[in-house]
């Protein structure tokens, strides 16, 4: 007892070490724990033997990485993307399959040990790539749709190859026998789940909800769960099989969001614990011995499937910067990869030293793949000069669109929220340029007449080249937190003083954005509620007046913006004209301004009916600052008043009383 705790701790103490390591690198995890594997496995330190126990420890993490991707798996989300994934996802496999296929024969290997060596050699990682690409904002670009298109096939194709690969042992007619019988008998255990399995799983779900346990509750799950892999073993096939179906079957129910939070710890650390096996397998031995064998399938790997995958992407209309990419970024082996090695290396069909071999490439290609990703625009433009002309060509396009503009509005994203916009946008008679990754949208958009252009919103020359000097406001119209900080980054650096408005999906993220520049967050549960708040009182029969005045104190309360104009509507009795309804106006400080070094009392903007609604002062901002603050050169002074007095208030900075 007192030696296996003592074996647990090593584990967790080398796995925290080295997994924050990663975190400091801001690599992924996954290459923490496989390194952890690699250390105290038993051809290194040998802290911990490769015995069957911890062997089947790893099988478990296998199966809740395939009950994660049934869960994930969406007929919607397929038929959205059926041309990328059943396309360009099959010929990749397919493609890459049939290559290795070939060059394992060249080299003396048995057709079958090539096949499922190309299953392996196929896959790439779909955690080291979808966490780059959210990264770098990258996840909605031409490529980054293509790549992820790629990788939900792959997800896909390993359901068959599991139940291939075992089906490979069988020797000469036999085989042929076999591989029909596992199809069959795949066939018909899927069926049977499938049918059977969602009649019985909905009502029983139900009946363990009533319950409201949440203990209950996650023990059914893991019932379920491993119950149907222990079903589609005992069946013959495989363990992550059944996982898999598990995830397919839930994902179809009302409970899909909440067991895949509450599945997510238990897959987690014992996929970290799969990763560790699989780095206890590398013999560092044989490692050094086949080297010269290692680089060749570290090519393979990083050069071959890139160029494969370049010039498939390029024949389903990609142009070259965007198929050179997509290569790049699916370049490298995947975890999926591991499982399909483990599993070819269970029935033996290929021999030890290659399976050293090809766990050695694939670990250095992961290695290798976020340096790869990261430095995939320099390569595109080193390898494919024709993708400098394409830039400048978009860049002069935005350029030629925005130059007649001044004072206008940049949207960035032109979807649903980015139109409803542009249409306040022409009913103000307010001038705007909108940038979207689109280019079946920006064409048609483009075909009515709109001033939309195509354009990603987080690359600095985009935004300069849309006119972000001379632009009164930007407005980030879609939800994806990692490019608006980006864009966020950008602006503060060329245009402090710039207003910039993020849209995003909650409450999540509103302080991290504030605290990057944003000058206002719209979260949209916050507004649906507060339209289901209105209606709800409506229906209760509360006055339309008094409707409206509760809107207006909760939309005063979380957008200062709107504080002091409420204060002041709320009163009023009577309509107002035109030019002496209340506005605002942003004010950057210079280093020679006469406001710096002073107190907002002693600059004294009230006098002139003008008031200090906020104050950003790098990135940190300040909501109806104090009369003894005291302003800096950087500061950005929001004001509100009426036009005249915000001149008027803006010479007083400038120029003194």
């Amino acid at each position: 007892m007192s030696n296996s705790l003592q074996l647990l701790l090593i584990l967790l103490a080398v796995a925290v070490g080295v997994v924050v390591l990663c975190r400091i690198l801001r690599l992924p995890a996954m290459l923490g724990y496989l390194m952890v594997g690699i250390l105290i496995g038993p051809h290194a330190l040998g802290w911990i033997p490769d015995a069957p126990e911890t062997r089947h420890l790893g099988e478990f993490g296998v199966v809740f990485l395939m009950f994660s991707i049934g869960l994930e798996f969406s007929l919607a989300r397929l038929r959205a993307m059926q041309r990328v994934v059943f396309g360009l996802g099959t010929a990749q496999v397919v493609f890459t399959m049939l290559l290795v296929i070939a060059g394992s024969l060249f080299f003396g290997l048995d057709w079958r040990a090539g096949l499922a060596l190309g299953g392996v050699l196929a896959m790439s990682s779909t955690a080291i790539v979808s966490k780059m690409l959210a990264e770098r904002a990258e996840l909605n670009t031409p490529h980054g749709q293509k790549i992820m298109g790629v990788l939900l096939f792959q997800d896909l194709a390993v359901v068959p190859l599991i139940i291939i690969i075992p089906a490979l042992t069988s020797t000469g007619q036999a085989i042929h026998i076999t591989l029909g019988f596992a199809v069959l008998k795949a066939a018909v255990v899927l069926a049977a789940l499938l049918i059977f399995g969602q009649r019985l799983l909905r009502p029983w779900f139900h009946l363990v909800a009533r319950q409201k346990s949440s203990e209950l509750f996650m023990l059914n799950v893991l019932l379920f769960t491993l119950g149907l892999a222990y079903f589609t073993e005992l069946a013959g096939l495989s363990l992550a099989l059944g996982a898999f179906v598990a995830g397919m079957l839930i994902s179809e129910t009302e409970y899909r969001y909440q067991v895949e939070e509450d599945i997510k710890p238990f897959r987690d650390v014992l996929l970290g614990l799969f990763f560790v096996t699989i780095g206890m397998m590398l013999d560092i031995s044989n490692v050094i011995a086949g080297f010269g064998w290692i680089l060749l399938v570290l090519l393979i790997l990083l050069l071959f499937k890139a160029v494969v995958v370049a010039l498939l992407a390029r024949w389903f209309d990609a142009d070259w910067g965007t198929a050179i990419r997509s290569g790049l970024g699916l370049a490298q082996g995947g975890e999926f990869g591991f499982v399909l090695l483990t599993l070819t290396g269970d029935v033996h069909l290929l021999p030890a030293e290659v399976m050293q071999n090809v766990l050695a490439a694939m670990l250095l290609s992961m290695l290798i793949a976020p340096f790869l990703i990261q430095h995939a625009e320099a390569i595109v433009r080193r390898i494919s000069p024709a993708e400098w002309m394409n830039r400048a060509m978009q860049l002069h396009q935005i350029a030629v669109q925005s130059m007649a503009t001044d004072a206008h509005i940049i949207i960035c994203g032109y979807g649903r929220s980015g139109q409803a916009l542009a249409r306040f946008m022409k009913l103000e008679h307010i001038r705007f340029i909108a940038l979207d990754l689109d280019s079946r949208r920006v064409r048609e958009a483009a075909a009515a007449g709109e001033s939309v252009v195509y354009g990603d919103a987080a690359k600095r020359e985009v935004l300069l080249a849309a006119g972000l000097l001379r632009a009164k406001t930007l407005v980030v119209t879609y939800n994806d937190k990692h490019s608006a900080l980006k864009i966020l980054q950008i602006v503060n650096e060329l245009r402090p003083d710039l207003p910039v408005v993020v849209r995003t999906a909650d409450d999540t993220h509103i302080e991290a954005l504030k605290q990057a520049g944003a000058a206002e967050v719209v979260a949209e549960v916050l507004e649906g509620s507060v339209m289901l708040a209105s209606q709800a009182l409506l229906m209760a029969g509360v006055p339309l007046n008094r409707v409206i005045l509760r809107i207006q104190e909760n939309r005063a309360r979380r957008y200062s913006m709107f504080s002091g104009f409420f204060r002041t509507a709320a009163d009023a009795s009577a309509e107002v004209t035109e030019n002496l309804q209340p506005r605002f106006r942003s004010v950057l400080l210079g280093e020679a301004d006469e406001a710096v070094g002073k107190t907002l009392d002693e600059i004294n903007l009230a006098e002139l009916q003008v008031e200090v609604n906020a104050v950003r002062r790098h990135n940190v901002r300040g909501s109806q600052p104090a009369g003894n603050m005291v302003m800096q050169a950087g500061d950005v002074l929001v004001l509100l008043g009426q036009p005249v007095h915000l001149s008027e208030a803006e010479k007083r900075l400038r120029e003194g009383l």
